[in-house]
């Protein structure tokens, strides 16, 4: 079951990676100072890998969970 921990915190920890990156992408969009049509079609683009990452997230830290009720 050690393996099934890791191996969630690894997948989480992914998510997480994805989840700042998708901060610092929407927060460039903002910096930039594009128009209002644009900063919204920016922020469509990041949404779906968002979501995507937060996913990721959650079934790595259900993993270590599951591990952890195992082991």
């Amino acid at each position: 079951m050690e393996l099934l921990i890791w191996l969630g915190a690894g997948i989480s920890l992914t998510g997480l990676a994805g989840l700042i990156w998708c901060i610092v992408r929407v927060w460039q969009a903002r910096r930039a100072g594009l128009s209002d049509a644009d900063l919204r079609a920016a922020v469509q683009k990041v949404v779906p890998l968002n979501t995507g990452a937060l996913f990721l997230s959650v079934i790595g830290l259900m993993l270590v969970v599951l591990g952890v009720v195992l082991g």
